[in-house]
């Protein structure tokens, strides 16, 4: 399956964005979906994942209350609606798909998309 982002810029702190990262040449309904993080001199880690029917989510805790991670199964497509953006969130973020929930190494990785959160 591969995977395209978007909708990294540029932002206030305090501010919102929401990214996009659809899906082609699998079957989307076959995958979880997550998206991460590397920030820069960092290691990557985990943001949050949704299942394939989205139905359950899950959100690493310095996220959790800001960031919302939905799909929309009909067009192949994940998003990660985050708000009240603090400059620590600034970073490359990648989504990722799996035939389950992985927290840490899924099997297939798009493209990143750098969010940048000025103070």
């Amino acid at each position: 399956v591969q995977l395209q982002a978007s909708g990294g810029g540029l932002v206030q702190a305090g501010g919102s964005l929401r990214l996009s990262c659809a899906a082609s040449g699998g079957t989307f309904t076959s995958y979880a979906m997550g998206w991460f993080r590397q920030a820069p001199g960092k290691e990557r880690e985990f943001v949050a994942a949704i299942t394939w029917s989205g139905r359950s989510t899950y959100y690493a805790d310095s996220v959790k209350g800001r960031f919302t991670i939905s799909r929309d199964n009909a067009k192949n497509t994940v998003y990660l609606q985050m708000n009240s953006l603090k400059p620590e969130d600034t970073a490359v973020y990648y989504c990722a798909a799996d035939k389950r929930v992985v927290t840490t190494t899924p099997q297939y990785w798009g493209q990143g998309t750098q969010v940048t959160v000025s103070s």
